[in-house]
């Protein structure tokens, strides 16, 4: 599923060669040169001239790894210039936007402004997932639904069977960053959604410098 997610993504919003590298760098993390060639059917060579290229536009860079005997591996991956590359609302404005709300109106009223769109998130999510009783399938919708926002959304397993949802883009992270209310609203959203059938505890956070946001979510007995 998780992967039908992404690939939906990638037919919508990505053509060039160069973008799709900067995709599966976004998804996967740092990358050889041959992963990502082999990744996208390109010879290691073709994928480094396009690595190459990226990093003389500022928007990868990369390092080398030892591992033990032979030449070190070299990794790419992805400089903060390149979050310009993947959706974000109107962050600029957002920002400012959020700020006047706080000076001028109070703290108060920003809650109100982050408790009404937690309240709208939640109808929109909970009515695709009406009538959904597996936890399983559940996630899933609740992985398109975060894909289909911009937030490059799927699902893992993790250890001893347990779901792992990974958000790898957050198209509101100048908002976030400026207001975590919205990420502690979006966890308490993902904790309603899936109920009393499972605990949901946030294990990466993008505001806090990983790459991506995942969440645990472990069924209940």
């Amino acid at each position: 599923m998780s992967r039908n997610i992404l690939e939906k993504y990638e037919r919508r919003t990505i053509r060039a060669p160069a973008e799709r590298l900067l995709l599966l760098l976004k998804t996967r993390g740092p990358q050889t040169a041959s992963s990502l060639g082999s990744a996208l059917k390109i010879s290691s060579e073709a994928a480094r001239q396009q690595l190459v290229q990226l990093a003389a536009e500022g928007l990868t860079d990369s390092y080398f790894v030892s591992r033990g005997v032979g030449r070190p591996s070299q990794f790419w991956q992805l400089t903060p210039k390149a979050s310009s590359q993947f959706p974000d609302t109107h962050a600029e404005l957002t920002v400012k936007l959020l700020q006047a709300i706080r000076t001028q109106l109070g703290q108060e009223a920003l809650d109100a402004l982050i408790t009404t769109r937690e309240n709208e998130t939640m109808e929109t999510y909970g009515n695709a997932m009406r009538q959904i009783p597996e936890l399983a399938d559940r996630v899933a919708i609740l992985a398109e639904l975060r894909t289909e926002e911009g937030y490059m959304a799927e699902v893992q397993e993790g250890e001893n069977g347990d779901l792992m949802l990974v958000e790898n883009h957050c198209p509101i992270c100048a908002a976030a960053t400026e207001c975590q209310g919205f990420c502690r609203a979006e966890l308490q959203i993902f904790r309603s959604l899936l109920g009393p059938q499972a605990t949901v505890e946030r294990t990466d956070h993008i505001v806090q410098g990983s790459r991506r946001c995942a969440y645990r979510i472990t069924k209940t007995e």
